[in-house]
């Protein structure tokens, strides 16, 4: 598996608001902690996972999109791929830090209707749908939601709670977001999947 798919988010800094440490994830980045911190990310048409133990509080969270079917000769499966690695990275580095894997529960945001310039149409209904199938498929209840619509959202997330906060971006710079998915999109359309991964039990 090619690891540019998913990697560790690096970016660490001191959020004044919340008088927390946090972790600022970029597309493509995961990332799980024990610690009493927030993390922050800014979707698009991409969707974000936050994925916690309730009993432990242990959590993390993941920013990704499906890739882009750009070849006739590519089956739709083959884009759900970079979903499904996407998901099983975050919850399985929850596993291997010790999170029971029957206390799992989700929280799910994105998938705007930003990416007018992708050939694939409504790239975040698809987004936002595979996430729900995946965690119940995965038997993880989704305790909250806020999927679809045309606004850009900046969500905060706080592992050792649950808590999040979700802003709509109005004013946001949309070309930024924009320029941001779309090259993180053209990266997944380059470097395809090498191999698979399989969930812990």
């Amino acid at each position: 598996m090619n690891v540019d798919h998913q990697t560790l988010a690096r970016t660490h800094y001191h959020d004044r608001q919340f008088d927390l440490d946090a972790v600022k994830l970029m597309p493509g980045e995961y990332y799980v902690t024990h610690d009493d911190m927030v993390l922050v990310t800014v979707l698009g048409s991409c969707v974000a996972a936050c994925i916690r133990d309730r009993h432990s509080g242990l959590g993390g969270m993941n920013h990704f999109m499906l890739a882009e079917g750009s070849r006739s000769d590519e089956p739709a499966s083959a884009s759900m791929r970079y979903g499904v690695y996407a998901m099983e990275v975050l919850i399985n580095e929850l596993l291997k830090l010790g999170a029971s894997r029957h206390g799992l529960e989700a929280k799910v945001f994105g998938g705007a209707r930003v990416l007018e310039a992708f050939t694939v149409t409504e790239i975040g209904a698809q987004n936002a749908r595979f996430v729900l199938e995946f965690l119940q498929r995965e038997r993880i209840p989704v305790a909250a939601q806020d999927l679809l619509d045309v606004w850009p959202r900046k969500v905060y997330y706080f592992p050792r709670s649950g808590r999040v906060l979700v802003k709509r971006l109005r004013r946001a710079h949309n070309d930024t977001i924009l320029a941001r998915e779309q090259e993180y999109g053209a990266r997944l359309a380059s470097k395809p999947i090498a191999g698979d991964i399989d969930l812990f039990q």
